[in-house]
């Protein structure tokens, strides 16, 4: 097979540093774009992105030339940086170590994007630490 092809869907989750509740309304949309944008230049389009005040979810596809590894590094170390660069009250913010990183096959796609676009109505049921 001359040519590789690669259609993988991941489901990204990741918290705030000591789950700390610091990622207020204001910041979130602007912060799934910017995300958005970091995701797009590794060729790993985001299919969705939202997030909770300590955690944040992400439905991506994985380009067949980056690693999980390298893009959830990238995601998370300049969206960290461009979050201290929105105010003060952002300033010493940090992303916690870990993630999580979960396959998601073709006819699952619905149902995960379902999930995590409906996450204040999940969590007014079950807290991120309770998952």
């Amino acid at each position: 097979m001359p040519q590789s092809l690669a259609h993988l869907y991941v489901h990204l989750i990741f918290s705030t540093k000591n789950r700390e509740r610091s990622l207020h309304d204001r910041a979130r949309k602007p912060l799934h774009a910017y995300r958005a944008s970091v995701l797009q230049g590794l060729e790993c389009p985001a299919a969705l992105i939202n997030s909770m005040e300590d955690h944040v979810h992400i439905l991506m596809q994985l380009a067949r030339t980056v690693t999980l590894s390298r893009a959830v590094e990238d995601v998370k170390k300049s969206s960290s940086k461009w979050l201290k660069h929105q105010g003060a009250e952002f300033a010493g913010f940090a992303w916690q170590a870990g993630y999580g990183a979960f396959g998601v096959s073709e006819s699952n796609v619905q149902s995960v994007s379902d999930y995590i676009a409906n996450q204040a109505e999940h969590h007014r049921r079950k807290t991120f630490e309770e998952e």
